[in-house]
């Protein structure tokens, strides 16, 4: 590390969440500027759906006979006028089954599966190395997406952007969660994982309003030139400025079953809570990646006239922002109280004081269409960073990582993937009512399963249940410890004690440190980690 962070320590942990997060940003700018260049990218590539599109903005809308997006052929569009002026044109409209896969499956595809590799490899290396190796590539990517002649060339960079960008979470996480105490968990992960909805808002003014100064003559490349550009910067300060921090588990040290055999990776995912947890996040991200996908083009789709780009910006950054610091706030105040539970029960009161007015969003015209996306986004970004939170507590250290894998290897097939559908239900319902359909409307079962979720979570577990637990453990079928009991926080004590000892390279059990070591049947004496447990996780040594 260099020497000049060694004596700002005291403010180390902030700078990594701020590096972390910036990286997260830019590598979701990448992900996301495509929702918003899309036209201009189109019209240079050759790919996705015509419409007939307004070309003018000397008429208001509410003034013109008939309405561009009204006309379904080329020679009728043509022919529209207005006092003897043409406001039509027909072209590309960034649209279409080729934007649709190019936006979610080609992405997604390479995300999750090398999402699941990062993350058992997160569990083993080094993870400040590796996620500057992930921001390289992802950079890079993004640089020579502003470069493509051919559509396949995009999606094949895409598919390079998303291998790097896979890594971002799951080690980013782990590092975080070894330097932070548990007090401040869930804000922690709710800032970072804002980074998605950073990225996000970011791309409105910078696709909008980069593409259209056309600077150097290069449209909307510059964006992605730009962008790129920055990420390989923000690798560069994470290599050389950031430490690989000790490894240290959640609460208390690895568990193992009743048989003596550490806790599983899919002894883990099986769990009815964590599949639940699963289904829940899934439909709610797919809510999310249909605004995040079609908002731009939906809102440029019903009011041409109107330059939302700021307005757009301001939401997603400003209220959305909020939102996740006040959820995050708001999670860890009342998980000391109610336990793990509490948490899924934010997420599933949130998420349905967000449907209705997300379903506003895209009903209203501009001025209440904002209005309600503010209140919306309020309270519906409150969800990302309170699920990691329940994620890393309820999973023991050895296979965090890789949990958090394959949570997100489940998460985004399934809620990046739905989207596709939105194309093909347009067609029948037309556009706005398809994304009624799966941008609010999966808000709303996203609550329910939430709340669903909230019974199969303990809540804070009372002193003589944690002793009964750990009193005859040996006495209790593996499979049974994990099936018949709820899964709980804090204390991870789902799960039984392990690793009180390590193996060493030549085969032989190395002791832990005496801080590691804990109280079970097997004579370790537990006052000596009992206050670390007390206070939350103990101070990482930067």
């Amino acid at each position: 590390m260099i020497p000049i962070l060694e004596k700002m320590s005291g403010f180390y942990n902030s700078y990594v969440l701020g590096i972390l997060t910036v990286g997260y940003i830019l590598g979701e700018l990448g992900h996301y500027l495509i929702g918003v260049t899309s036209k201009q990218t189109a019209i240079e590539l050759d790919y996705g759906d015509h419409a007939c599109q307004q070309n003018s903005s000397l008429f208001n809308r509410h003034e013109l006979p008939t309405q561009c997006s009204a006309v379904g052929n080329e020679s009728t569009c043509h022919a529209l006028d207005f006092n003897g002026t043409g406001y039509c044109e027909w072209n590309y409209n960034g649209l279409g089954i080729d934007y649709q896969i190019l936006a979610g499956p080609t992405f997604i595809l390479i995300f999750t599966i090398a999402g699941v590799f990062m993350g058992f490899a997160a569990d083993k290396y080094n993870r400040v190395k590796m996620l500057t190796a992930c921001t390289v590539v992802f950079g890079i990517a993004i640089i020579l997406q502003g470069t493509v002649k051919e559509y396949w060339q995009l999606v094949l960079l895409r598919m390079v952007m998303a291998a790097g960008e896979s890594g971002c979470n799951p080690l980013a996480t782990g590092i975080m969660s070894d330097i932070f105490p548990e007090d401040k968990r869930a804000l922690v992960m709710a800032i970072f994982n804002w980074g998605i909805y950073g990225g996000y808002g970011i791309a409105f003014p910078v696709g909008r309003y980069i593409t259209k100064a056309n600077f150097w003559n290069l449209g909307w490349r510059v964006c992605y030139l730009g962008a790129g550009v920055l990420a390989v910067i923000v690798a560069a300060l994470t290599g050389t400025t950031l430490r690989e921090p000790e490894r240290k588990s959640i609460g208390e040290v690895d568990r193992q079953t009743a048989s003596g055999k550490p806790i599983s990776l899919w002894q883990v995912i099986k769990n009815p809570a964590m599949i639940m947890l699963m289904i829940a996040a899934s439909i709610r991200h797919c809510g999310g990646m249909t605004f995040a996908y079609n908002a731009d083009l939906y809102y440029n789709t019903y009011f041409p006239d109107v330059d939302l780009g700021w307005w757009l910006f301001g939401v997603t950054i400003g209220i959305g922002s909020v939102g996740v610091v006040v959820g995050g706030i708001v999670s860890d105040k009342i998980v000391a109280k109610m336990g793990i539970r509490s948490r899924a029960f934010v997420l599933a009161v949130s998420q349905l004081i967000a449907t209705l007015p997300a379903f506003g969003s895209v009903y209203f015209d501009p001025l209440w269409a904002m209005i309600t996306l503010g209140l919306s986004y309020f309270f519906a970004e409150m969800w990302f960073g309170i699920v990691f939170a329940i994620v890393v507590e309820i999973v023991p250290l050895r296979v965090r990582s890789s949990t958090i894998g394959v949570f997100l290897f489940v998460m985004n097939n399934i809620g990046g993937n739905l989207p596709i559908l939105v194309d093909p239900v347009a067609k029948v319902l037309g556009y706005r009512g398809s994304i009624m359909i799966f941008y609010a409307g999966f808000y709303g079962i996203s609550s329910i399963l939430f709340f669903i979720t909230c019974f199969l979570l303990e809540g804070k577990p009372e002193p003589a249940r944690q002793e009964s637990s750990v009193e005859s453990p040996s006495k209790i079928h593996p499979e049974a410890v994990l099936n018949a009991r709820h899964m709980h926080g804090h204390d991870n004590s789902v799960f039984s004690v392990d690793e009180s000892t390590l193996p060493a390279a030549n085969g032989r059990p190395t002791q832990l440190p005496q801080h590691l070591q804990m109280s079970s049947g097997n004579g370790y004496n537990k006052s000596q980690t009992t206050p670390a447990r007390q206070n939350g996780a103990e101070s990482s040594r930067l």
